[in-house]
């Protein structure tokens, strides 16, 4: 469907019949990251005004799902992976590894095309500061948090995540 083809079209201006061929079309590849690594990275990006990582997570629960910054919407109700097959789920914190194999996958030299990762330091990282940002939480905050991305959690495997508990 090139015809269709331009930066401001959206899925959703296309019947289900197109939908589908646009879909088929493409190899379709979702990037996910642990959503309280995504609270912090937002908070600590200074996209937040609140002066807290505390008050910042309030903020964000008193929004609710719906009315969410894209920075820490659910993934689910963005990227719609129950209705959307994605060819291939890339998790923050395995870029070198899982995109090396993509590269490879469509023929391209990996070598040349991938900048350098530092995962395991950015795993260590985010493992810290999220024991550290965890801490300031009440236990409320907490379970509500774990409610808020209940389906994130559970279409995706963070099972070290702090919420996932």
């Amino acid at each position: 469907y090139p015809w269709h083809h331009t930066q401001e079209t959206q899925l959703s201006k296309f019947n289900l019949t197109e939908i589908e061929a646009v879909l088929g079309s493409y190899t379709k590849v979702l990037f996910v990251r642990d959503p309280f690594h995504r609270l912090i990275s937002t908070f600590m990006q200074g996209m937040g005004s609140s002066p807290s990582f505390s008050s910042f997570v309030q903020d964000v629960l008193d929004s609710g799902p719906r009315n969410a910054s894209m920075a820490w919407k659910p993934l689910v109700s963005i990227c719609r992976p129950c209705l959307v097959q994605y060819d291939y789920v890339v998790m923050f914190g395995f870029f070198r590894q899982e995109l090396g194999y993509l590269l490879q996958r469509a023929g391209l030299p990996e070598d040349n095309l991938l900048p350098e990762f530092t995962d395991s330091q950015v795993q260590w990282t985010y493992g810290w500061l999220s024991e550290q940002m965890f801490s300031e939480l009440s236990l409320q905050q907490k379970q509500q948090l774990s409610r808020f991305y209940h389906w994130d959690l559970a279409a995706f495997p963070f099972s070290s995540s702090f919420l996932a508990d």
